[in-house]
């Protein structure tokens, strides 16, 4: 594939209540466009928006995905209008058994596996198109630990778009099956995400008309997160949690989750009540965790090495954001081995019902860690996010779980297995 057009140097973009993109380091502001860096100071960029008058029950009259919150977002007021998945309005689940697993008074999980390509995902790059096509860009495209690649391929398939997914070939193997069979063009690179990532951003500089979700259009893509913390508060019945743990790769989710408790509170529509946010990581790849219990501001990549795949990237972008959230909200941030990951993925599945790929299984063994070593209050009420399908991890449990016995075709037969 080559580029065949460049989008239109224009800054009169419809994008919604977006009025800026600001830079999070100096503060300076640069018109709409397919920017991700700060001309004076190379920071990262995020929209800056004017918010009108907005209220519960305008967004309680929208559709059941994360369109209902279009005027808190970057994305035109006709989004729905073109084709797309329609993501989020996943469920939140009060989980009283795992909560008594854990030591926790009141817990919910919210359910992402839920939403179409059954990630969060969906969700960021729901936006990230939106966004994409009013800038005049033609093909979407991504680097990715597989939850991203999957999303862009069917939402580049909906919308009838070209897409190109990078992905290390280490990958597990579902992930790269269900990328490749919604027919976009998918690339494995014989390296790790860092590896796949510094290519992408080559491509981006390369291929004008190519939307790099994560990369050229990263401001945008990231706001999609934010549908995450206004379905919690929504759904919680207009209010705000005492605690949520958010597992954490490149740090993004974590922040916009935050940012989307502020703004609500900012908005009248929840009260500003004090919130804690912890994050969790695994072990294997713990950067953000490592220079949280350090005290450092600044995030050491690592080369990761853990069954977590889609955690797995060694120099987190939003890291040092994600320190900064924790500190003012009085959070923590834990990481958890690869042993306790799958026991954490178990232990949500027998309790709740809700089988998590490998993030979730840090979310849920690290809330378990943090109870036990007293670094969360077991009495707040607390929110789990589980952000993928555990079927696109399977090889993580493989070793681990199956068959209570094999039988004959007898009643006596399965009587006597279930005695043994």
């Amino acid at each position: 594939m080559t580029a065949v057009s460049v989008p239109p140097a224009t800054t009169s973009f419809d994008l919604g209540p977006a009025r800026a993109l600001s830079c999070r380091e100096c503060g300076h502001q640069t018109p709409l466009a397919p920017e991700y860096a700060c001309h004076e100071c190379f920071g990262p960029l995020e929209v800056a928006y004017d918010f009108g008058g907005i209220s519960r029950a305008d967004i309680e009259a929208g559709p059941q995905s994360i369109w209902r919150y279009r005027g808190l977002l970057p994305v035109p007021a006709t989004v729905e209008s073109h084709p797309n998945l329609n993501p989020g309005s996943t469920r939140l689940v009060q989980a009283d058994r795992l909560a008594k697993a854990l030591g926790l008074r009141k817990l919910w999980v919210k359910d992402d596996t839920g939403n179409p390509t059954h990630s969060f995902k969906d969700r960021v790059v729901g936006v990230a198109l939106a966004a994409a096509r009013e800038l005049g860009f033609t093909v979407l495209a991504c680097p990715s630990t597989g939850n991203l690649a999957n999303a862009v391929a069917a939402a580049a398939a909906r919308a009838d778009w070209q897409s190109v997914v990078l992905v290390p070939s280490s990958l597990e193997q579902a992930k790269i099956l269900m990328t490749a069979v919604y027919g976009g063009n998918l690339i494995t690179v014989d390296g790790n995400y860092d590896d796949v990532n510094r290519l992408a951003q080559e491509l981006a500089a390369e291929h004008e008309d190519w939307a790099f979700v994560n990369v050229n259009v990263r401001p945008y893509y990231a706001e999609g997160s934010k549908t995450v913390g206004y379905e919690v508060a929504e759904q919680l019945g207009w209010r705000l949690p005492e605690q949520i743990v958010v597992p954490v790769a490149s740090g993004s989710l974590l922040t916009k989750v935050d940012k989307a408790f502020r703004e609500f509170g900012e908005l009248g529509l929840v009260d500003a009540t004090p919130y804690k946010v912890y994050g969790a990581q695994a072990t294997g790849c713990a950067p953000v965790s490592s220079a949280y219990k350090a005290g450092h501001d600044v995030v050491t990549p690592v080369r990761p090495d853990t069954i977590a795949r889609s955690l797995a990237i060694g120099a987190p972008a939003d890291g040092p954001y994600a320190l900064d959230v924790v500190r003012r909200t009085g959070g923590k941030i834990e990481d958890v081995t690869d042993e306790e990951v799958v026991e954490g993925i178990r232990l949500l599945a027998r309790t709740e019902g809700i089988f998590a790929e490998t993030a979730g299984g840090v979310t849920v063994a690290t809330a378990k860690k943090l109870v036990e070593t007293g670094q969360i209050d077991p009495d707040a009420e607390t929110v789990l996010l589980i952000t993928g399908d555990g079927l696109k991890t399977l090889d993580a449990v493989a070793d681990h779980i199956g068959p209570r016995a094999t039988v004959p075709p007898s009643a006596e037969a399965v009587i006597n297995a279930l005695r043994d």
